[in-house]
C-alpha cells in the first residue's frame, strides 16, 4: 500500500473581503499542507468577542479540484462550501447564536504557481433562505522562507 505524499510549509495568508463597499483585510501566519490533489491552508485569527475580549478562531480552507471549503473552529464554529454555479448548505454557531446558511457561488478562480496561490470567489449568502449579503473574497498565499 502506497502512502499519500504530503508536503507542508509555512506561509503568509492575506484574505481580502468586500461586502457592500466595505473592504476588510486580514493577514496571518499560517501553514499549507498539500495531500495529493487536495490543499489545506490553516491559520489562526483573533476576533473580538461579544464582551470586547479577544477570542481565537482556527480557520482551515480546503481546496480540492474546483471546490473550496471554509471551516472555522474555536469560539466561532462555521462551515461554508463554494462550487461555481451551485448553492450549498453551511452553518454558523457561536455561544450567542446559531443558524443554517447557504452560499450561491457566482465566481470561483483558483490559480496556483508553485507554492503561491491566489483564490478569488464571489457569492450570495443566504440565512434562513433570505439573501443576507453579497461578498467578493480574495485569498493570497505566499510561502514563508525558512530561517
Amino acid at each position: 500500500m502506497s502512502e499519500i505524499q504530503s508536503d507542508k510549509y509555512g506561509a503568509s495568508v492575506t484574505l481580502e473581503s468586500l461586502q457592500d463597499g466595505q473592504r476588510n483585510v486580514m493577514k496571518a501566519a499560517g501553514e499549507v499542507i498539500a495531500r495529493g490533489a487536495q490543499l489545506y491552508i490553516r491559520y489562526e485569527e483573533a476576533e473580538q468577542g461579544p464582551r470586547g475580549e479577544s477570542v481565537s478562531v482556527r480557520t482551515t480552507i480546503k481546496i480540492s479540484g474546483s471546490e473550496l471549503k471554509l471551516i472555522r473552529h474555536g469560539s466561532i464554529e462555521s462551515e461554508q462550501s463554494f462550487v461555481l454555479g451551485r448553492r450549498l448548505p453551511g452553518f454558523y454557531r457561536s455561544p450567542y447564536t446559531q443558524f443554517n446558511l447557504s452560499t450561491d457561488t457566482r465566481k470561483l478562480d483558483i490559480t496556483r504557481e508553485g507554492r503561491s496561490l491566489k483564490v478569488s470567489w464571489e457569492y450570495d449568502l443566504y440565512v434562513y433562505g433570505e439573501l443576507s449579503g453579497q461578498f467578493a473574497i480574495s485569498l493570497y498565499i505566499q510561502e514563508e522562507p525558512q530561517s
